[in-house]
């Protein structure tokens, strides 16, 4: 449960936009996208271990420019 303290005089859209910002972080939406289908181990790993290698050719590139 989330609990989003709103100063007297704070605009419904500054707490609504604190409220946003704290459900994103929490990775509600998220764990739950990932739970409505079934991956296997490998595939999970198989995906991590891609975007690890893609995330790593992009900072060799930023390094030699």
């Amino acid at each position: 449960m989330l609990i989003i303290p709103v100063k007297d005089g704070e605009s419904i859209d500054r707490a609504l936009k604190k409220y946003k910002r704290k459900f994103d972080k929490t990775g509600t939406i998220r764990a739950l996208r990932s739970r409505q289908q079934f991956n296997k181990p490998s595939v999970v790993k198989r995906a991590s271990n891609t975007k690890a290698a893609y995330k790593q050719r992009n900072l060799s590139i930023e390094e030699q420019a």
